[in-house]
Formats: structure tokens, C-alpha cells, sequence
């Protein structure tokens, strides 16, 4: 069933998205942004101690904490496999679509960015958005490190996947969304660059019940440690490799 959304939502989320505004404590889910507004200076906190011991994605991967590293031109065509909680999606991506956000993914992917990350964003009829390390330090390092924009040659249909960005030119960093309905109405900005070609059930299964709740200011500056205590429920990316 095809959801639709009213346009003061729209525009209220486009505003809720600039770089220094609180996140909402819900908005449209029409836009995704790509790097959530910061938290108000009165959020902010002390890096919070690891909820699990699982080691931090910086421990485990330094280069990371060294974006200059992510250069590598990608395939043509690349398969990019995602072990999640609910089990394996396998996401197709297409260079030509959108070759600054393939070039882009690939980096991230090889990199081990997506690892132990959590699908933090899940509105049925909609879209289901990702991208936030669980190690604040590597956010830190991340967040203002846009790709430049490409046109959009596909459109945000079923099962497409494509990143997410603020209401600014050349503003996607590290958050991706997969559609899960006809959301042709974003193909003015954003340009799809990849499909999932294996696993659609298990991206519908994803945990929805959180919506817009958890904060990406909070994410980004807190981590996992945020969203495990706050919102235990969410599915999540264990590892991510280029097939």
C-alpha cells in the first residue's frame, strides 16, 4: 500500500535537518537526512562506556579514524553482502547510477563501517535507514565528509538503496536507506545507486516498532552505547563485505 505524506511534513523535516538544529522527537519520514542534526549543548555528554564487549569499530579498524584513506574506485558492478540479526541481504550496486555514492559504499563496506552498526530508522511503507557507527570517535571523523552529488538516473522504488542527505548540495556521508515502498516522489535529490537482490524478506522483518524515536544527534555522539540501552530492540548489521 503506497503511504503518503503530507507536504508541511516535508518542510518541516527539510528544517529539522540543517546542521544546527535538535533532532525532533518525530518528523516526516519523507527526506532521509544523512548526518542527523547535532544534539543542543545541553545534551551533550561524556562518551559513554561500551554496553557490550564488543570492541569499539576504531579498535578494530584504525583506518577508520582516516577518511582521506577512502579512495578506491569501485566495480563497475559489485555485490555487497550484509549479515544482519535476521539473517543475509545481498545488495547489488551499479556504478554508472550513481558513481560518487558507489565509490563511496565500496570504501565504507571494505573499510568495516557498517559492522556492528544498527538500523536505527524503520518506518513501514517507507524506508529503512542505517549508516551510524557505533563508535563515536569514528562519527566524529565522518560526519562533514560529503561525497559530491550525482543526478539521479533510478528511481526510490521497492527494494532500491541509496544515501541519505541533508537539504544541502554535496551532503551524503556514510548513512544509506533501502526503500520499502514507491518513493518515486524523492527522485529530485536523491539517486538511488544500488538494489537488493537477495534478502528483501529479511529487510521487511526489520524491527519497526522505535519509528522516528531514536536521536541521530544522540547516535552519533553516544554511539551504541545509546541505542543498546535505550532502544534494545533494533536489528542491526553485523558484517558487511564486498562479495
Amino acid at each position: 500500500m503506497k503511504v503518503s505524506f503530507p507536504v508541511p511534513l516535508l518542510a518541516a523535516l527539510l528544517l529539522a535537518c540543517s546542521k544546527n538544529q535538535p533532532e525532533p522527537a518525530s518528523s516526516s519520514p519523507s527526506e532521509p537526512p544523512a548526518a542527523a542534526a547535532q544534539p543542543t549543548a545541553s545534551a551533550a555528554t561524556a562518551p559513554p562506556k561500551p554496553t557490550s564487549s564488543v570492541p569499539l569499530a576504531s579498535a578494530l579498524h584504525p583506518e577508520l579514524l582516516d577518511p582521506s584513506k577512502a579512495t578506491a574506485k569501485a566495480p563497475e558492478t559489485f555485490k555487497a553482502k550484509l549479515s544482519t540479526t535476521k539473517g543475509d541481504v545481498v545488495i547489488e550496486v551499479h556504478r554508472a547510477w550513481s558513481p560518487n555514492a558507489a565509490d563511496r559504499f565500496y570504501n565504507l563496506v571494505k573499510m568495516g563501517f557498517y559492522d556492528d552498526t544498527r538500523f536505527f530508522r524503520a518506518v513501514d511503507g517507507f524506508m529503512v535507514q542505517f549508516g551510524i557507527s557505533g563508535d563515536p570517535a569514528v562519527n566524529a571523523k565522518w560526519q562533514e565528509q560529503g561525497i559530491s552529488d550525482d543526478p539521479v538516473k533510478q528511481s526510490n522504488k521497492r527494494g532500491f538503496v541509496t544515501f541519505a542527505q541533508r537539504p544541502t548540495p554535496n551532503s551524503r556521508t556514510t548513512q544509506v536507506f533501502v526503500n520499502y515502498g514507491d518513493n518515486s516522489r524523492l527522485d529530485n535529490s536523491f539517486a538511488p545507486f544500488a538494489q537488493v537482490v537477495q534478502g528483501m524478506e529479511v529487510v521487511d522483518s526489520f524491527y519497526k516498532g522505535y519509528g522516528e524515536a531514536p536521536n541521530q544527534g544522540f547516535i552519533q555522539s553516544k554511539g551504541n552505547a545509546y541505542l543498546d540501552t535505550t532502544f534494545p530492540n533494533l536489528d542491526g548489521v553485523k558484517h558487511a563485505t564486498v562479495l
